[in-house]
């Protein structure tokens, strides 16, 4: 490898090479596009905006801000990039991170208002799917407690609720979002089914007759969509019922079986695929 390396040192010792062809075979990295870290804010005041709490932690003893770095800001409707004039890290009291804004910068939410409501499976694999969906740009998050759900989850999941909150806003900074998913408390099925006001409404189903969900939206044109995930029992003919009832299309994902994770990324990309426009 070494003599490989001096026979091409070598053969360009001495030539003259342009930069462009330079650029080839040597690429600048500190030419490439950076890519910063987002962060949320409750609010831009005039012209700057302070980030606190366990934010402004992570900010100043992980990520290790300093003055003069530059960060992107949102406070749910505007995205700014702005640069750190001040670290405030406490043992006790308010730790906060004091930016002053540079310049805006264009953001976007998908067109698709989309809304996943999810009955509540084993809370590891639950808090996957919120991070995953939230990165699928879901807008909202409804936890579902269906009739073959888990007491022993629906019991606990008040609990986990600002847990729930966190994650969703984590991962909507990670992802570079406008703004994080509205999270609800979990709530019985039937309710979250009378609440509906989507223009397309999918209900996941394993049933064997259940149409194949491009087919369901082969003709649909809409600016929202909800799609009802169900627990690992599946639905009981009440919640069906419940589900119709509600102008809920029943579709399937195909012939296999998937666990909820699974059925939570393939229903949002072809949602996503389908009616994004």
């Amino acid at each position: 490898m070494l003599k490989g390396i001096a026979s091409v040192t070598a053969i360009f010792s001495g030539i003259h090479i342009s930069a462009s062809v330079a650029a080839l075979f040597f690429p600048r990295h500190d030419t490439m596009p950076t890519m910063r870290r987002r962060f949320f804010v409750d609010k831009f005041e005039d012209a700057t905006a302070t980030v606190r709490g366990e934010t402004a932690e992570h900010l100043g003893r992980v990520l290790r801000a300093e003055p003069g770095q530059l960060y992107e800001l949102s406070d749910g409707e505007r995205v700014w990039l702005a640069r750190v004039e001040r670290v405030g890290l406490l043992k006790r009291g308010d730790n906060r991170v004091e930016f002053s804004l540079v310049e805006p910068i264009e953001a976007r939410e998908p067109a698709l208002h989309l809304h996943l409501l999810i009955a509540l499976v084993k809370f590891d694999r639950f808090e996957w799917c919120l991070e995953k969906a939230t990165e699928l740009g879901v807008s909202e998050i409804t936890p579902l407690i269906a009739a073959r759900t888990d007491k022993a989850l629906a019991a606990a999941a008040a609990k986990r609720y600002a847990r729930w909150e966190r994650i969703v806003l984590e991962s909507a900074q990670q992802s570079r979002r406008l703004r994080p998913p509205k999270i609800a408390e979990a709530i019985a099925l039937e309710k979250a089914y009378r609440a509906s006001r989507a223009d397309c409404k999918i209900l996941l189903s394993e049933r064997s007759d259940a149409p194949p969900i491009h087919s369901v939206l082969r003709n649909v044109t809409a600016k929202s969509a909800e799609i009802s995930i169900g627990p690992e029992g599946g639905w009981t003919d009440g919640e069906l019922d419940a589900a119709r009832a509600a102008g809920f299309m029943e579709a399937s994902l195909g012939e296999l079986v998937l666990r909820t994770e699974t059925a939570v990324l393939a229903s949002l990309a072809i949602l996503h695929f389908a009616l994004d426009a």
